[in-house]
């Protein structure tokens, strides 16, 4: 084995997950990569529910990766998406199914018995159907929550599971404050709301800001990948991850399945930030993301997944420039309902373009161009409401995560924005989940 202090971020997208070795060598950051799998909802029935125990395979998989590399890390952290949980009963067992952000099943409860403009004035989350309060109403509803005596946030019950103790004694910060319920000002749980609400507080531990320790891998863990680690809870939202690498009064897109867009600071809660749909999530440093969430790569890669496959992204990318739509764009709004879970995308984005009155695509060239135009001019709407919103105006934009690497769509964005785009870095979420458990190591 090396005697090389390394270091494991599991960074788990809803659209596939990776593990990064990481290690310092002179002072600089070096990644490897040792496993990367595939991850989507699976339907079951109406439902659209997340594999967790194959989730769950992957994970183990590749932290066992690492002692056949001869490379044990001293620590693995987990980030993933946002909003999703797994519920406990009182014997620390899961109830199951876990349930997808995209599932339908919240429609029928994102008008609470609290007015949204009252919400967003405690928790400054904007109104958006899969956001966790939405989920557990719903849950409630359909008498899931009777039994359940504990919530561990998708990062949380994985790391947890990794340990063996399916229990928390703390929420962590980053991940929490994409719920729905915690107060942004205060960065505690908005108690008022949970107990309007009428969901059980015994659901709802500490928070506490990260990086912290939780444990080490359990025995049963230790026998199946050959070592022991400590395990740690990073900043374990993916996009708080990300961020904390960006310049801190740099207006950032991190641009992965979803891309948000935004700024690092105090909350914002004003009425113009609520209706332009402006989200406040917590940073790695305990501050705010104010940010807007925008449909982002999930649509050219269902487009991709839905042609067979057959092109690469790059492939869909060069055909995008070659697309007769570069003379006349067809925009439609990106962040349209019909577009987070559709049964066919590319018939989502025919049908849309129809409806706006805009050159219906033809040929897989036209959509993804259809896609990245679209994102392009809804960057720029959305950092026009943002210099409106804080009175500031920011020259350039820090396009980071795996979407930094589309040079032709940061070509739009700069044509669309007309701001200066600096790609990168591509694997912004894994330095800052490492950064964070060698920060907990010194």
């Amino acid at each position: 084995m090396s005697d090389t202090a390394y270091h494991l971020a599991i960074d788990m997208g809803a659209s596939g997950g990776r593990h990064i070795l990481g290690h310092s060598v002179n002072g600089a950051l070096e990644l490897e990569e040792v496993h990367r799998f595939v991850n989507a909802p699976i339907k079951q029935g109406n439902a659209l529910l997340w594999d967790i125990e194959r989730l769950f395979v992957e994970i183990v998989a590749g932290i066992r990766k690492c002692a056949a590399l001869g490379k044990v890390p001293a620590s693995i952290g987990i980030d993933t998406w946002g909003v999703d949980y797994v519920l406990l009963d009182k014997q620390g067992r899961e109830i199951m199914p876990a349930y997808s952000y995209r599932d339908s099943r919240t429609a029928p409860f994102i008008n609470t018995t609290i007015p949204f403009e009252e919400l967003y004035a405690i928790t400054g989350i904007a109104k958006n159907s899969f956001n966790t309060v939405y989920q557990l109403l719903a849950d409630r509803a359909a008498g899931r929550l009777d039994n359940a005596a504990g919530m561990l946030l998708l990062p949380e019950y994985f790391s947890q599971r990794l340990t063996g103790n399916m229990s928390a004694e703390n929420h962590e910060y980053t991940e929490s404050s994409t719920t729905g319920l915690l107060d942004a000002t205060k960065r505690d749980w908005a108690w008022s709301i949970i107990d309007r609400l009428e969901l059980p507080a015994r659901l709802f531990q500490p928070i506490r800001m990260s990086p912290y320790a939780i444990g080490d891998l359990s025995a049963a863990i230790q026998a199946e990948v050959g070592f022991n680690a400590s395990v740690v809870m990073v900043a374990s939202h993916d996009t708080a991850s990300a961020v904390s690498v960006a310049p801190e009064d740099a207006l950032y897109i991190s641009s992965g399945t979803w891309s948000l867009l935004g700024i690092q600071g105090e909350p914002i809660l004003t009425e113009a930030a609520c209706k332009a749909a402006y989200t406040n999530e917590g940073a790695a440093n305990g501050k705010i993301r104010f940010l807007r969430n925008i449909m982002g790569l999930w649509m050219i890669q269902s487009v991709r997944h839905e042609l067979g496959d057959q092109y690469s992204f790059a492939e869909l990318e060069s055909l995008a420039k070659q697309s007769a739509l570069v003379a006349t764009p067809a925009i439609i709004d990106v962040n349209h309902d019909c577009f987070l879970s559709p049964a066919s995308m590319m018939t989502a984005i025919a049908s849309e373009c129809v409806r706006v009155g805009a050159r219906k695509p033809e040929t897989p060239g036209d959509f993804a161009h259809c896609v990245y135009a679209s994102l392009a001019e809804c960057y720029r709407q959305a950092i026009a409401d943002l210099e409106c919103i804080t009175g500031k105006t920011y020259p350039s934009i820090s396009v980071i995560g795996g979407g930094s690497k589309d040079r032709y769509l940061n070509a739009l964005t700069e044509q669309s924005t007309g701001k200066t785009v600096r790609a990168g870095p591509a694997e912004a979420t894994a330095i800052g989940n490492l950064m964070a458990q060698i920060k907990i190591s010194e």
